[in-house]
């Protein structure tokens, strides 16, 4: 079975949340399954190395669960992007909208260095509004945004297209 299948057939789908109309892609149930979870780093790790990245940027909070192995496996440093109030020292911020409201992330002031090469991971891509209000941060630190990568992207919400000015490598383990 492929990795997307298994991703497919592992989410769960829940209905108006969080508000009527919205059909929640429902992660959590990967993290039940030690063996997915084990195929799913290897995926992205094999994935990511050929962009080079010298840090792997993860995003709050869902970013993480995969976040730092990666980055343990290629041998790069994790720099957390958080949201509002969450980091306990001097940081930056960037404000987006989200398809079901408006949020700010922020990252700490010395989490990139400049020209550092960094790609961006989360867990989904939506519309693509937390992926690129994270790639208006790395760039204001002046670092360089070399690729994204995600677990699953709901296509039909455009998001891709959304992040690709930021950086062409847009890649997905899982799509609908």
């Amino acid at each position: 079975m492929s990795i997307e299948s298994s991703i497919k057939n592992t989410i769960r789908d829940v209905k108006d949340y969080p508000k009527p109309g919205i059909i929640f892609k429902d992660l959590t149930p990967i993290l039940k399954d030690p063996q997915l979870c084990k195929n799913i780093l290897g995926e992205f790790v094999d994935h990511i190395k050929p962009f080079h990245p010298d840090a792997l940027c993860c995003l709050d909070a869902r970013g993480f669960w995969f976040g730092l192995s990666i980055s343990m496996e290629l041998g790069i440093p994790m720099i957390p992007i958080r949201k509002k109030g969450k980091l306990p020292f001097d940081t930056i911020s960037q404000k987006y909208e989200l398809e079901y409201g408006t949020a700010e992330i922020e990252v700490h002031t010395d989490g990139f260095e400049k020209g550092m090469k960094v790609l961006i991971h989360d867990d989904l891509l939506a519309t693509g509004g937390t992926a690129s209000a994270a790639a208006d941060l790395v760039k204001k630190s002046g670092a360089e945004v070399v690729g994204f990568a995600f677990m699953v992207e709901l296509c039909f919400l455009m998001g891709a297209e959304r992040i690709k000015h930021h950086s062409e490598r847009v890649m997905s383990l899982c799509r609908y």
